[in-house]
């Protein structure tokens, strides 16, 4: 059996697609391919055009072949000779069975229907499919294989609840709370001092155009009439439309001469003159962004929280994850909150971010936002630096870094819905409670609702932050009782074995002897 794989974000364009809706199914193109190599030959190629030529040199050598588009069914070509299936990630409780814009691409059962069969990261998404597509439609629920890539760590470093120093480095630059010198009274502009307050009327005085005396009138059409005659004697690579010098002329020259009711009238039939002109919004000044191409670090200590996100994803409620956090550690100097940015453009982030951390202050706790590349030494270093891993999302395809902070041993703060709802409970995690919401389907233009995603509550994950930060301290050894039925929850969840049976199940092929390469990448999925 060979397995064509295909990912739009690939190894070369990893990097610049950090916070992409789609690129965290390269990681789980990544994460599956060992399980695929135990079963046959895989092949991963860079443009869709390459599957189907690949496709009948493997049939003439009389091999059978199966594509394999780690992309949402709207995304996958559905005019492939080669036999394709998707590898769905979804969270939401039901699936796009209309089209919109006048693509039946957009209706997943459509899509589907063609395809025969579908593999998905979780039991969650399975059921919105089989919801839509009837019961007996063949659905392969497999997350990813993380269990052995974390042995080296399980068995180098021992979970404990009291981390009592470790340096986290990073290539980018480090947010400190403590070292940001926060305050709410600076998100208020000071009022002006009366010197102040003279001097900006007199720069906005001396901004005021001169009055429109009738030379200056004359001065205005002259100079639109220069432009005009220069422009007919250039040969321009983007010709300036004349009418454009007789709009400027119109609104700068005559306009306040011209009564309102005759003004309407030219409006209606000379808008290309008459008509109001666009307002120029002029652009913010910059930020004074810190550089991002140098190894920086910081060290870490006591009751650790980690999480890792991209602060676009509208799907991870960071903004309730950071409050909870300061508000039921306000007064507790040795709680620190790690958060790993996904997103390459600080910018993007930046002033959202400060803004709330000034909101919250003062708080003792300690908030460090690391943003920029870690490597796979660095990302061990913060899997062993975290007492506790969080996640405070409204919904989740499969989340990774969940899954490989608990392959770690480490116990988490979750909820235990959409795709979370396969491996957590109070045995490995301090449960956060939600309810349903509606909410859209992210790809749909119409911006209707058609689905429902969950709602944490507040109060429950301030709680949750401070039962396990009294387990943490008090109950040392139920936080080991806990770390160890993380390990074993994911052992039994994502090993390597019992999917790749799972795998062989479904393709109805053999297992053979493989290596497994282990998957070093990181991602939200």
């Amino acid at each position: 059996m060979n397995f064509i794989l295909y990912s739009d974000v690939n190894d070369n364009s990893i990097g610049q697609s950090l916070g992409r809706p789609e690129y965290s199914y390269y990681f789980v193109l990544k994460a599956y391919r060992p399980l695929l190599e135990s079963l046959g030959r895989v092949h991963v190629v860079s443009t869709v055009a390459e599957v189907d030529p690949l496709y009948r040199r493997l049939l003439a050598a009389g091999e059978d072949s199966v594509f394999l588009s780690f992309a949402p069914p709207q995304k996958t070509p559905a005019d492939l000779h080669c036999p394709t299936m998707c590898v769905v990630a979804w969270e939401f409780d039901s699936i796009p069975d209309e089209q919109w814009d006048n693509d039946p691409r957009q209706d997943w059962t459509q899509m589907l229907a063609r395809q025969g069969r579908v593999i998905t990261l979780s039991s969650h998404t399975a059921r919105a499919i089989r919801r839509a597509m009837g019961e007996d439609f063949p659905v392969l629920v497999l997350p990813t294989a993380l269990w052995e890539k974390f042995s080296d760590i399980r068995q180098a470093h021992v979970p404990t609840s009291i981390n009592a120093g470790a340096t986290l480095a990073i290539k980018g630059c480090i947010f400190d709370s403590r070292e940001l010198d926060l305050s709410a009274d600076a998100l208020i502009p000071a009022p002006l001092t009366p010197e102040e307050e003279a001097a900006l009327a007199a720069e906005i005085e001396a901004a005021r155009p001169p009055p429109l005396t009738l030379k200056r009138r004359f001065v205005i059409a002259r100079h639109y009439l220069r432009l005009w005659a220069l422009d007919l004697g250039r040969d321009l690579a983007e010709p300036v439309p004349r009418v454009k010098y007789l709009q400027n002329w119109y609104w700068e020259g005559v306009r306040d001469r011209v009564p309102d009711n005759l003004h309407a009238w030219l409006e209606q039939r000379l808008p290309a003159i008459c008509g109001a002109q666009p307002i120029l919004v002029s652009e913010p000044p910059p930020l004074d962004l810190p550089a991002t191409d140098r190894i920086v670090e910081t060290r870490v200590d006591g009751v650790v929280y980690v999480s890792v996100f991209n602060p676009k994803d509208g799907r991870k409620n960071w903004h309730q994850l950071i409050t909870a956090f300061c508000w039921a550690f306000r007064e507790q100097p040795d709680a620190t909150l790690v958060v790993k940015i996904t997103q390459n453009d600080l910018a993007l982030y930046y002033s959202e971010l400060m803004t709330l951390l000034a909101q919250l202050s003062p708080f003792a706790c300690r908030v460090v936002v690391m943003h920029g590349y870690l490597d796979d030494a660095q990302y061990a270093e913060l899997y062993k630096a975290a007492t506790f891993y969080v996640n405070a999302s409204r919904c989740e395809g499969l989340c990774l870094p969940l899954m490989e902070f608990m392959s770690s041993g480490k116990p988490v703060i979750a909820p235990a819905h959409t795709a979370m709802e396969d491996y957590i409970d109070e045995s490995v995690a301090f449960v956060v409670r939600s309810s349903e919401e509606l909410t859209i389907w992210p790809q749909d233009t119409r911006i209707i609702y058609r689905t429902l995603r969950y709602r944490p509550d507040w109060g429950s994950l301030k709680s949750a932050y401070e039962n396990s930060y009294r387990m943490a301290t008090a109950h040392p050894q139920d936080y080991q009782r806990m770390s160890a039925a993380a390990i074993e929850r994911m052992h039994d969840y994502c090993a390597f074995a019992p999917l790749q049976t799972r795998l062989a199940d479904f393709f109805a092929v053999a297992p053979k002897a493989a290596d497994i390469e282990p998957v070093l990448d990181n991602a939200s999925c």
